[in-house]
């Protein structure tokens, strides 16, 4: 399960910056391919970002994380490179 969390923690943090990439670069300058590649791009970070979620609180035992790490490890997933953050710190044990 920690391996799981890990590699869907590098995706998730990969497809954050790939999204926010789309948004700052592509959008004010082709609004065509902005809308093309806003959904499945979207939507392969929404998925990702509720595995992240729902795997964190899966393994939130087994690695023995407090209520703070816990939310530490959540708050990472809403900033960009926190994902990679939290892979580095919370699962080196693993």
């Amino acid at each position: 399960m920690t391996k799981i969390f890990k590699v869907t923690a590098i995706l998730e943090g990969f497809s954050y910056l790939i999204l926010l990439s789309n948004m700052l670069f592509i959008k004010p300058n082709n609004m065509v391919l902005y809308k093309t590649l806003l959904f499945p791009i979207g939507m392969t970070h929404g998925i990702l970002f509720i595995a992240y979620l729902y795997l964190a609180f899966m393994i939130k035992e087994k690695q023995n994380w407090s209520i703070k790490d816990l939310a530490i490890v959540l708050l990472g997933s809403l900033i960009p490179f926190g994902a990679f953050f939290i892979e580095k710190k919370y699962m080196k044990n693993a």
